[in-house]
C-alpha cells in the first residue's frame, strides 16, 4: 500500500490512474469474511485518503491562483482521468462491503450512508459530475478577475471592504456602485453559467431516478436525519423571530446615524463614528494574537492552532487572481487541515479566521478514526465546529487577555458579531428558499429572469430595513454573489443551524467553561460515526428547527449585545 502522502499541488501531478488500479484490483478480488475485514477495510481507506488529498492539494492550488492555467489544467486533468474511475472503483467496493453483509466496528452509521449512496449511483452521472467540477472552478474565474481602479490602482472587490467602515458617507457610496457596477458587468457571464449548471442538475437528478435535483442533492448530501419540510419550518421560525429582530437591530443604525433610510453602503460603518476596528497590522500579528486567544479557550487547541503555523498550513492573504471566501481543506493522509482566506485587514478577518480555525481542529480531534468514511462527517456538524470557536472565543478578545483590543473595543466588536447571527439567519432563509423554488420549477428557473425576480420577492420578504430603492439591478442579482448557490448547492441552511447548536453550546460554557470545551471536543472526535442528532447532543447542542429554539437562541443574543452596549 502507498506509504507517502503527496505534500504539495505539484506531488500530486505526478500521480496517474495507472498507479491505483492495481491496489482497488486487489481488493475487489480478496475475500471479505471477519479475519480480514480490518485490514481490508485500511487499504480501501489509504487509498481513499491519498485520492482525496491529492483533490484537496489541487484544488487548493487552483484558488490560490486563478490565472494558473497550468494548475487548472493539471486540476481538470484529475477530475476527467482519475476521479469517474475512483468514484466507479468506489463504489464496487462499497457494493462488496454492503453483499458481504459485514459491519466493521464504530460503523453502522457508514453502512446506512453507502446504502443511500449506492442508491444513488449511476454510471453515467460520472462524467457529468466531473463537468461540475469545471464548472465551479469557472465561476472561481468569473468572481477572480472582478478588479477595478481605486485611488489610481487596480484592485479586488475584496480590497475595497475596508472602505465600507469610512465615515465620509459618499465614499462608501461611490466605492460601493463601483464595486456594483463591475459586479454587473458579468451578469450575462453568471446567466450563462446559471443556465449549464441546470441543465447538468437535471440530468444528474433524471439518470438516478428522482422527481428533482433537490430529492438527488439531499441524498447526495446524505441529509438522511431531517427533511425538507423541516427546512422550511425553520425558514419559517427565522421569518417569525429573527426578521423582526434584525428590523430592530437596521432601525437603531438608522437613528443612530441620523438617516432618512438605511442604505446598502451604510451597512459597515461604526454608528458613532469610531474609527474601523484594524486588529493587526500584517498577517503575523493575525496569527499570533489568534494563537493567544485559542491558548485561552484551551491548551490542546492552541497547540494545534501553532502546528498549523509551524507547518505552513496558511495561505491568509488577499491578492488578485486569488480566489474570493475562506475555506478549510484537509490532507488525509498527512492527518493536517489547511486553512484559505482572503485577509484584508479587518476584524472579520479575525472572525474568519477563528472559523476557519474550528474546521481545523475538527480534523486535529477526528483524524483518529482508523476509516476514511468515518471522516466524512456532514456540513451541519462541521459548521457546529466552526461557528462554535467564534463564541468561545470572543472573551479572550482584549489585550490583557492575549487578543487585539480594548475592553471597549472588544464589546463593540464582539456586539457586530452577534448582530451579524441575527442579521444572517434572514439571508440563510433567502438563500434556502431561493433555492427550493429553483428545484421545484426547474424549467422556470432556468430563466434569470425569474431568478432574478424570485431573489427579489423573498429579499423584501426577509431583509427589512434596508432601502434598495434605485438600485433593483443589484438587488435581484443579489443570487449571483452567493457562491454556494451555484458550487455547493442546498449547503446554506447548515450554517443556520450550526448556529442555534454552536449559541447553545455557548449558553453551556456561560455557568461551566471546562464542561463545555470537553463536551465539544468530544463530539467533534466522533467524527461521522454517529446520526446528526447524536452529535450535536454529543457537543453539547441539539438539532432544532422549531420556532421556540429561534426564540431562546435570539433572547441569549439579544440580552447579551444590551449587556456589552453598556461597557465604555
Amino acid at each position: 500500500m502507498f506509504e507517502l502522502a503527496p505534500t504539495s499541488a505539484q506531488d500530486a501531478l505526478d500521480w496517474s490512474w495507472d498507479r491505483f488500479q492495481p491496489f482497488l484490483d486487489d481488493l475487489m478480488e480478496r475475500e471479505l469474511n471477519n479475519e480480514n475485514i480490518d485490514q481490508w477495510m485500511e487499504d480501501w481507506s489509504k487509498i481513499s485518503k491519498l485520492i482525496q488529498e491529492i483533490y484537496a492539494r489541487l484544488y487548493l492550488a487552483t484558488t490560490q491562483s486563478t490565472s494558473d492555467k497550468e494548475i487548472e489544467k493539471k486540476y481538470f486533468n484529475f477530475l476527467e482521468n482519475i476521479y469517474p474511475k475512483a468514484g466507479s472503483a468506489g463504489q464496487e467496493l462499497k457494493q462488496k462491503l454492503l453483499e458481504s453483509g459485514l459491519v466493521p466496528e464504530n460503523f453502522e452509521v457508514q453502512i446506512r450512508d453507502m446504502k443511500a449512496e449506492a442508491a444513488l449511483f449511476r454510471e453515467e452521472n460520472l462524467s457529468i459530475l466531473t463537468e461540475e467540477f469545471k464548472l465551479c472552478s469557472k465561476y472561481d474565474n468569473i468572481s477572480g478577475k472582478q478588479t477595478v481602479k481605486w485611488e489610481g490602482e487596480e484592485v479586488t472587490l475584496s480590497q475595497l471592504l475596508p472602505v465600507y467602515q469610512d465615515e465620509d458617507r459618499s465614499k462608501r457610496e461611490k466605492v460601493w456602485n463601483l464595486s456594483m457596477d463591475r459586479r454587473l458587468q458579468d451578469r450575462g457571464e453568471f446567466n450563462k453559467l446559471w443556465g449549464e449548471f441546470l441543465d447538468l442538475r437535471e440530468n444528474l437528478a433524471k439518470n438516478a431516478d428522482h422527481p428533482n435535483y433537490r430529492s438527488y442533492r439531499f441524498q447526495q448530501m446524505l441529509r438522511l436525519d431531517y427533511s425538507v419540510e423541516e427546512c422550511k419550518e425553520f425558514d419559517q421560525a427565522i421569518l417569525d423571530i429573527a426578521v423582526p429582530a434584525a428590523k430592530q437591530i437596521y432601525k437603531k443604525r438608522q437613528a443612530h446615524l441620523g438617516l432618512d433610510s438605511l442604505r446598502p453602503w451604510d451597512l459597515n460603518v461604526d454608528v458613532f463614528g469610531r474609527e474601523p476596528l484594524r486588529p493587526y497590522e500584517d498577517v503575523t500579528k493575525l496569527i499570533s494574537g489568534t494563537s493567544r486567544i485559542f491558548h485561552k479557550v484551551d491548551p490542546v487547541l492552541g497547540e494545534y492552532f501553532d502546528t498549523m503555523h509551524a507547518e505552513d498550513l496558511f495561505d491568509l492573504e488577499n491578492r488578485k487572481n486569488k480566489a474570493p471566501g475562506a475555506y478549510c481543506i484537509d490532507f488525509p493522509l498527512a492527518k493536517r487541515p489547511f486553512i484559505f482566506q482572503n485577509a484584508v485587514g479587518l476584524h472579520d478577518d479575525v472572525q474568519t479566521l477563528l472559523h476557519e480555525s474550528g474546521h481545523a481542529f475538527h480534523v486535529f480531534e477526528s483524524i483518529h478514526l482508523p476509516y476514511s468514511q468515518q471522516l466524512q462527517y456532514s456540513a451541519e456538524i462541521a459548521e457546529v465546529a466552526s461557528t462554535t470557536m467564534e463564541l468561545l472565543t470572543s472573551p479572550y478578545l482584549t489585550k490583557d487577555q492575549g487578543g487585539f483590543y480594548t475592553p471597549a473595543e472588544a464589546a463593540r466588536a464582539r456586539i457586530e458579531h452577534l448582530e451579524s447571527f441575527i442579521l444572517f439567519w434572514p439571508y440563510m432563509a433567502i438563500v434556502d428558499l431561493f433555492q427550493h423554488w429553483v428545484y421545484e420549477n426547474h424549467e422556470d428557473a432556468k430563466n434569470s429572469d425569474n431568478c432574478d425576480l424570485k431573489w427579489g420577492e423573498l429579499w423584501d420578504k426577509y431583509m427589512v430595513g434596508i432601502d434598495y430603492n434605485g438600485f433593483e439591478d443589484v438587488k435581484v442579482t443579489g443570487w449571483h454573489r452567493k457562491l454556494h448557490i451555484f458550487q455547493e448547492p442546498f449547503y446554506y441552511i447548515d450554517y443556520g443551524l450550526a448556529q442555534i447548536g454552536a449559541i447553545q453550546i455557548w449558553e453551556n460554557s456561560l455557568t461551566d467553561q471546562l464542561d463545555a470545551i470537553v463536551k465539544y471536543r468530544y463530539g467533534l472526535s466522533l467524527g461521522a460515526t454517529r446520526p446528526l442528532p447524536e452529535l450535536f447532543k454529543a457537543t453539547g447542542g441539539k438539532l432544532a428547527f422549531d420556532a421556540e429554539t429561534v426564540s431562546k437562541a435570539t433572547k441569549l443574543l439579544m440580552n447579551t449585545i444590551e449587556e456589552l452596549e453598556k461597557v465604555k
